[in-house]
């Protein structure tokens, strides 16, 4: 396993002085969004896609720090209710693939999006329970009718380009938990995976190891963010999981993003690794820093201390004692 960043917590730094930062603190990969939720600070898709030499020279940079690009990352809503969104969407998901591709970079990382209930919708509609039945008519419209049709689309796209697609298991969004997401790469296609993120995953009641198990058994984790998530029972009492305070809300918040470490201890945090070594992932940690508690600094600098010293790096030695 390696050990990287997702790089927004950056967007104030150039390029240079980005990767420059993420070298000295001993890091290996990057995570570099190219448009949509994370930004575009660090990547001009549309210069790089017409341009190989200044792919070579971007990539040339990297190596001369030491690093290499985990995925690429275009978190949107590419099945909007909202056409120029959807469609803006739609198209930077299908330039990022394509220069996943020209970059050798092995996954596009994203949201699977969420649509209206209905064809005349103009906002999106999450619904999570199944009654009223009006509830489960949106749902089986925004599967049928936006979800598989467009994924489907974009597997094929993805396959021809050796690219997979890690989608984020993300509240308010139609694929946010294990079942959602082995239900759209079954009706779509072996490049649809996840990019598994421990965090979204704690305050949903769903236990990121059992996710690792039944995501890794069907090879379905292209990627993986290390992020952690505190939980106040006392504020669950009150607000339920569904929390619709603003992030900042902290001391009456049910649930809060940590640093690695400051939500659940580290053997629960090493129970995880352990768990993707055994179920075939061994590729990047990619710490997100989002502590509304701590600096940026401090914050990914403890991230980093936590997850070295749990972190399976090596592979494993030959079993002498059986």
């Amino acid at each position: 396993m390696k050990l990287g960043v997702f790089t927004p917590l950056f967007n104030n730094l150039s390029f240079e002085e980005m990767i420059d930062t993420v070298s000295k603190a001993g890091l290996e990969a990057v995570e570099i969004g190219t448009g949509g939720s994370p930004g575009n600070a660090h990547l001009d898709i549309d210069k790089l896609l017409a341009s190989s030499d200044a792919r070579k020279e971007y990539l040339a940079k990297l190596a001369d720090k030491g690093l290499t690009i985990s995925a690429l990352s275009c978190h949107n809503n590419p099945i909007s209710p909202l056409k120029e969104t959807a469609q803006e969407a739609d198209e930077l998901v299908q330039k990022t693939i394509k220069l996943a591709s020209l970059m050798n970079v092995s996954v596009v990382n994203g949201f699977s999006g969420i649509s209206g209930g209905n064809s005349t919708d103009t906002q999106v509609n999450w619904p999570i329970l199944p009654w009223p039945i009006e509830y489960d008519d949106n749902y089986n419209y925004q599967w049928e009718k936006k979800l598989i049709p467009y994924w489907k689309n974009i597997n094929t796209i993805a396959e021809s380009a050796g690219v997979k697609i890690g989608i984020e298991l993300h509240g308010g969004f139609l694929c946010h938990t294990p079942y959602t997401m082995l239900k759209l790469r079954e009706a779509t296609g072996k490049a649809i995976g996840c990019n598994l993120d421990p965090s979204h995953l704690w305050w949903q009641g769903i236990d990121p190891v059992a996710a690792v198990k039944i995501l890794g058994e069907a090879d379905a984790i292209h990627h993986f963010h290390a992020k952690d998530t505190y939980l106040d029972q006392d504020n669950i009492n009150m607000h339920g999981l569904t929390d619709m305070q603003p992030y900042g809300n902290v001391k009456t918040r049910a649930w809060t993003f940590r640093s690695v470490g400051c939500g659940h201890d580290l053997n629960v945090w090493s129970d995880i690794i352990s768990a993707l070594r055994i179920y075939g992932y061994d590729y990047v940690l990619s710490i997100e820093h989002e502590d509304p508690i701590m600096s940026t600094e401090e914050g990914l600098n403890r991230a980093i201390t936590n997850l070295k010293s749990i972190m399976i790096k090596e592979q494993p030695a030959e079993m002498w004692w059986v």
